[in-house]
């Protein structure tokens, strides 16, 4: 066991208090309960009380109790808290269910009001007929406290216990003051009722009322971190000894980090060996500590010391230190300005590991992940700089975190550059890192980059490209970049691992004639032809589409005469001549009047049984051709005269 006795500790009585506690804890006309400041005017002397005293009947009290029991389960709180109030006003105190019906009903209701009522009744109870309360009914009061972040009537509550020496088990309530202070970031308050409640369990030799593991190591925490005080960590240790406590990892982590802040080594190595003795193999929270607190002083040759003896002493195992722990050193070092040092550190590090250490468990990969989360990344690319100079090795996996983070952060140049300098070191990303890094880049609109990337990944022999390259072309598509597709595909059009196929080509198409663009998407048109690739009914509407948009009537008759010739051959399986098609040639001869070629569309879809609704296409001859006359063309070209009368014969314009 620890190795000093309590006798060492002075000891104080534990039923003194302080000058500035509150003479009366409990008051219920006074709602400021909670404050907890003292109040000397509100000390009024015992005898006028009870000089105003009056007595009950028997008759009366039992109305009042009815009424209270009445009210709880009504849930009328008010008038609930009028009975009681009657009931104590006249030194009269309810049954014990009753009693305890009252004050868990209060407790439960959650609102700081009740509790000030609640926390009232039972100082009241303890002070002066603790009998009544029970147990149960206390603690349901501090839990509330504790849902409620109320922290200082809940300490209040227990000193007031332990004054009227009524003592509840310590298992009830310990843990709820633990999570009570963890909340508000102090355990000053813990640490002060933990040495009351030793001092009971001693001197009373009451084996209920002593602390636990884990109410002595929050004292623990207390004494290391925040009073920073070796003399009261070492009383609390003493008292563990006493109380037969058995001390765990935490237990020796606090003390650890407070001998490495005061410098206490020789009381290091000592603790150390007791670490031995209680079998206690795993030193990771051990090293921890002790990193975090030569950090804390300053000590950054010890840092870098204990996590070189830590990978030493793992002896090729795995090393399980917290991503608060390589926070710690990477903080230490930057502040101190010594980014080489950090870098040397990695590499002495990578010199004792093993290989069979996993990348992601590598000091390495834990302090490059630890400038990640500080939101260093710059830190992280400049320390695996410094490692390349210095001649180490920087695998794959701890340059990983530095790329997502450059996504993350939407710096994917930085993240291009990056991957540039990884391949040009013989290292090989795989695809999904590589469509990340492109996704990421066509999200941010950097559309060189994601280019970059992909040629990377083309240079690589990677296998799998579709993937990327539907990223690449649905981005572009979104952001209206039809040049930028046409010169993609382009590029990539003879790489038979991403099988370029006509949708792409009709994407594109689309893309120029939805911007007017007609030129290049006539060109697009020609190139997609040159490399074989045959056109089908949407590159044909889309090309429609945008020749109307435009009021180009001419090149539609073009476009007629080449699917003309196809429907009419055996190719005809690389065209559906729908409705839609025949609709769009309809709509776009007519209104170029040309009408030869009008009804050649009409034969067609009369042969083929397509539907045409002849509506659209009279309004179509209305808007454009209304003071079109026969005999004009009768003189001019016989053949478009006939072509004329056929097509208002058809759409019924001659009536």
């Amino acid at each position: 066991m620890w190795r000093k006795a309590l006798s060492l500790i002075p000891l104080r009585p534990f039923s003194s208090s302080s000058a500035t506690e509150i003479p009366t804890l409990y008051s219920f006309l006074q709602p400021s309960v909670f404050a907890l400041k003292p109040n000397p005017q509100t000390q009024q002397p015992a005898e006028s009380n009870d000089s105003q005293t009056k007595t009950l009947t028997e008759d009366q009290r039992t109305t009042l109790e009815t009424t209270l029991e009445k009210s709880l389960l009504t849930q009328d709180t008010d008038e609930a808290w009028k009975s009681f109030k009657a009931l104590t006003n006249s030194s009269t105190f309810p049954n014990k269910p009753l009693t305890n019906s009252l004050i868990a009903h209060l407790s439960s209701m959650k609102d700081t009001h009740n509790l000030k009522r609640a926390f009232a009744s039972v100082v009241f109870f303890v002070e002066k007929n603790p009998k009544l309360l029970s147990f149960e009914t206390a603690t349901s009061l501090l839990s509330s406290m504790n849902f409620a972040n109320t922290a200082a009537p809940a300490f209040a509550l227990i000193r007031c216990m332990f004054k009227n020496r009524y003592f509840i088990p310590f298992g009830l309530w310990g843990d709820i003051l633990v999570d009570i202070c963890r909340k508000n970031g102090s355990f000053v308050a813990f640490f002060r009722v933990f040495e009351e409640c030793c001092r009971i369990a001693i001197d009373e030799n009451l084996d209920y009322m002593k602390p636990d593991l884990a109410a002595c190591n929050a004292a623990l925490e207390c004494c290391c971190y925040e009073l920073k005080s070796v003399s009261d960590a070492e009383k609390v240790v003493e008292t563990m000894s006493v109380l037969g406590v058995r001390p765990d990892e935490l237990s020796f982590g606090f003390l650890s980090y407070l001998y490495a802040l005061e410098g206490l080594e020789e009381k290091i190595e000592e603790l150390e060996s007791l670490m031995v003795e209680f079998g206690f193999s795993n030193k990771n929270v051990f090293y921890s500590s002790l990193i975090a607190g030569y950090v804390k002083s300053g000590k950054i040759d010890l840092v870098s010391a204990t996590v070189l003896r830590s990978v030493r002493e793992a002896d090729g195992k795995t090393l399980d230190f917290s991503d608060e722990t390589f926070c710690e050193v990477v903080k230490g070092y930057l502040q101190n300005g010594v980014i080489k040092s950090l870098a040397s550190l990695i590499i002495e590090a990578q010199k004792l590991e093993s290989s069979k250490v996993e990348v992601d468990k590598s000091i390495g990969y834990g302090i490059i992940g630890a400038c990640i989360n500080l939101g260093l990344s710059d830190k992280a690319h400049s320390i695996l700089d410094e490692m390349n100079a210095q001649g180490g090795y920087v695998g794959l996996g701890v340059y990983v975190p530095i790329l997502k983070a450059y996504c993350k952060e939407h710096r994917t140049a930085e993240a291009t550059q990056l991957v540039m300098d990884i391949s040009s070191s013989g290292l090989q990303l795989d695809a999904g890192m590589y469509d990340t890094l492109i996704e990421a880049s066509m999200t941010s609109q950097d559309f060189q980059s994601a280019f970059t990337l992909f040629r990377d990944m083309r240079d690589a022999r990677l296998p799998d490209l579709k993937g990327s390259y539907l990223t690449i072309m649905t981005g572009l598509m979104e952001n209206q970049r039809p040049e930028l597709m046409a010169a993609f595909v382009d590029e990539v059009v003879e790489d038979p691992r991403i099988e370029v196929k006509t949708h792409d080509w009709n994407s594109i198409i689309h893309a120029f004639c939805k911007a007017g663009r007609l030129e290049d998407a006539r060109r697009t048109f020609r190139r997609m032809t040159f490399l074989r690739f045959e056109p089908n009914d949407q590159t044909y509407l889309s090309l429609i589409n945008g020749y109307v948009t435009a009021e180009k009537y001419f090149p539609v008759l073009m476009l007629w005469n080449e699917v003309k010739r196809k429907i009419s051959g055996d190719r005809e399986k690389h065209i559906k001549f729908d409705h839609n098609l025949v609709d769009a040639f309809l709509y776009a001869l007519v209104k170029g009047g040309f009408f030869d070629a009008v009804m050649q569309v009409v034969e067609k879809s009369q042969e083929m049984k397509i539907f045409v609704d002849k509506w659209r296409y009279k309004q179509a001859f209305m808007e454009n051709h209304k003071k079109l006359k026969v005999s004009k063309l009768r003189r001019r070209s016989f053949r478009k005269m006939e072509a004329l009368i056929a097509f208002k014969n058809w759409a019924g314009l001659n009536a």
